[in-house]
C-alpha cells in the first residue's frame, strides 16, 4: 500500500524488452534508502517489486498485464518517473490508501491555468470512470490528488505548484497517457454488493415473518404460507 505522496522523481535508465515482459532499471537515490530486494516501490503509480539494485538505481521486473493495462509501455531511457516507498505502519498517510494497482491509462486532453493552480482535463473512457467522482480521490501516476469535476468523458483535477513541481505532471503535455487508479471504497462496495443486500426496515416498523422471509432470514417461510 502506499499513500500517493511522492518521495522523489527517478529516471529510466533503461528498459530491456522481453516477448511480453520487461525489466526497468531506474536511477534514484530517493527510494533506495531502507529498501531491500523483494520490497515494493511505486513507479508512476504502478506497485512493482524490486528485483536488484545496482550502482544508483534498481531493477523491477514488469509482467504483460502491468505492460497492458499502464503506461509503462510508452517509457524510454531518460523517461523520469514518479516513485514512492510502500507505506509502514508508522507512516502518516497525506494522501489516500493507494494499492498501486492502476484501472488503466487516461489522456491528458489540456492543462490551463487557474490562478496558481494548473487545471489538468483528464480522458478516460473506461467503465471505471463510474468509481470517480466529485470531491473524491484519485491517484494519477502515484500521485493523490482530488477530483474537481467530472464529465461522462473523464474528469479535472487542480494541481498546487508545489505538486507541479515535485512529480513528472510538470512534465506532461497534451496527448500524453496518465496511469490511474481510482479511490477503493466503491470498487469494494459494488462487488460485495454491501448497500443493497443490507437489510431495508420494516415500511410498518414492525419485524414480521414476511419481511424476514423477503430479507433471507426465513428460507422456508414460503413453503407453508
Amino acid at each position: 500500500m502506499f499513500t500517493g505522496i511522492i518521495e522523489g522523481i527517478g529516471t529510466v535508465r533503461s528498459i530491456e524488452r522481453g516477448a511480453n515482459s520487461a525489466k526497468l532499471n531506474v536511477l534514484t537515490k530517493s527510494v533506495c534508502f531502507e529498501t531491500r530486494v523483494g520490497d515494493s516501490v511505486a513507479v508512476n503509480g504502478i506497485c512493482l517489486t524490486v528485483t536488484r539494485f545496482f550502482h544508483g538505481g534498481f531493477t523491477a521486473d514488469i509482467m504483460e498485464e502491468t505492460l497492458t493495462r499502464t503506461s509503462l509501455a510508452s517509457l524510454r531511457g531518460g523517461s523520469r518517473v514518479n516513485l514512492e516507498r510502500a507505506l509502514t505502519l508508522s507512516s502518516r498517510v497525506g494522501g489516500h490508501l493507494v494499492s498501486g494497482h492502476i484501472d488503466g491509462a487516461g489522456i491528458v486532453r489540456s492543462i490551463r491555468k487557474r490562478d496558481i493552480a494548473r487545471v489538468y482535463q483528464i480522458e478516460f473512457k473506461s467503465a471505471f470512470l463510474r468509481y470517480i467522482i466529485e470531491k473524491g480521490s484519485v491517484a494519477l501516476d502515484g500521485i493523490s490528488l482530488t477530483v474537481c469535476a467530472v464529465s461522462d468523458t473523464g474528469f479535472d483535477i487542480s494541481v498546487i505548484p508545489h505538486t507541479a513541481a515535485n512529480t513528472i505532471l510538470w512534465d506532461k503535455k497534451p496527448g500524453e497517457a496518465i496511469n490511474i487508479e481510482c479511490d477503493q471504497i466503491a470498487k469494494y462496495l459494488e462487488k460485495e454488493k454491501l448497500v443493497d443486500n443490507a437489510p431495508k426496515r420494516p415500511p410498518s416498523g414492525r419485524i414480521t415473518e414476511l419481511f424476514l422471509s423477503r430479507n433471507g432470514f426465513m428460507e422456508d417461510y414460503n413453503e407453508h404460507h
